[in-house]
């Protein structure tokens, strides 16, 4: 028996409307309008004589047929994208030290990280995470190649790659209490998250008291689930036990974070951007409210 094709774009097509969950936003990624990404959807489904997607009008899922088909476009389009790099690019290789803050996509940064190596087997990367202050002081004094850290704090060094909105996280059963002065978890300074929140109640005269200074993110993390107080954090960095404060009325509004790249015109400037443009495209296929520059 003759089985089908399963042609590449077709698979791509799918793989970005399941991943975002959106004909419209996987329309944006593969560079086409949203009725031919819906045609191609479609186009295999038919060849497959099966459904990938249950729709109605206010959801769309994947069926378990789309489940299975998902896994294995996954790996398909992995293996057709290492090929006809190997094939039309200069191999990447060499060694990089690389630090990234440990808020840029904490989740997700241990995956991509994984393929990247996969996609890139000849490039070694001696990685280094930490806070952004500590990793631009490696850099300055030579200890690496290359920085993804914070924009915010160290002028305009650097080239911005991602954006987040910033917002007010407490616990998940925090009550507002305005006898008392807000309290308030930090990180050390210097810290921008620390200038923004501290900025924001001065301008808008709330006080405040510093109850907790933790050196990491997950201490931050840990202190706020734990009721000691609020803190400013991208997003993307709210953990069970917690929530965002919304209300403006309550809670100042607050700017985006910027996370910048340093190290581009060095030695080591091809590796580093092979690891820039992989992340932020990769990461942009899956963001949600998190935006590529």
């Amino acid at each position: 028996m003759k089985y089908p094709d399963l042609e590449i774009d077709l698979l791509r097509a799918f793989v970005a409307v399941a991943e975002t969950g959106s004909f419209t936003l996987a329309a944006d990624i593969v560079g086409r309008s949203q009725s031919a990404v819906s045609q191609k959807v479609l186009r295999l489904e038919e060849l497959l004589q099966k459904k990938v997607f249950e729709r109605t009008s206010r959801s769309l899922t994947l069926t378990r047929e789309g489940e299975r088909l998902l896994v294995a476009a996954r790996r398909m389009l992995e293996f057709n994208d290492t090929l006809v790099r190997e094939l039309t690019e200069p191999p990447a290789s060499g060694s990089l030290r690389l630090g990234v803050s440990e808020d840029f996509v904490p989740d997700q940064l241990p995956r991509l990280l994984a393929r990247f190596g996969r996609l890139y087997p000849g490039v070694y990367l001696d990685l280094m995470t930490g806070l952004s202050g500590d990793l631009l002081a490696a850099y300055d004094d030579g200890q690496l190649d290359a920085v993804i850290c914070k924009k915010d704090g160290h002028g305009n060094r650097g080239r911005v790659i991602w954006r987040e909105p910033l917002v007010w996280m407490a616990s998940a059963d925090f009550k507002l209490d305005f006898s008392r002065p807000a309290r308030l978890v930090m990180l050390r300074a210097p810290c921008s998250y620390r200038d923004i929140m501290v900025s924001t109640l001065d301008n808008v005269r709330r006080e405040w008291v510093a109850v907790c200074t933790a050196s990491s993110l997950m201490g931050i993390q840990a202190a706020v689930a734990g009721g000691l107080g609020v803190t400013v954090l991208a997003g993307s960095l709210v953990r069970e036990g917690m929530q965002i404060l919304s209300a403006p009325d309550h809670w100042p509004a607050l700017p985006m974070t910027e996370i910048a790249v340093l190290g581009e015109d060095g030695e080591s400037g091809h590796l580093v951007k092979a690891i820039v443009s992989f992340l932020t495209e990769h990461l942009t296929k899956g963001s949600g409210p998190l935006m590529a520059a």
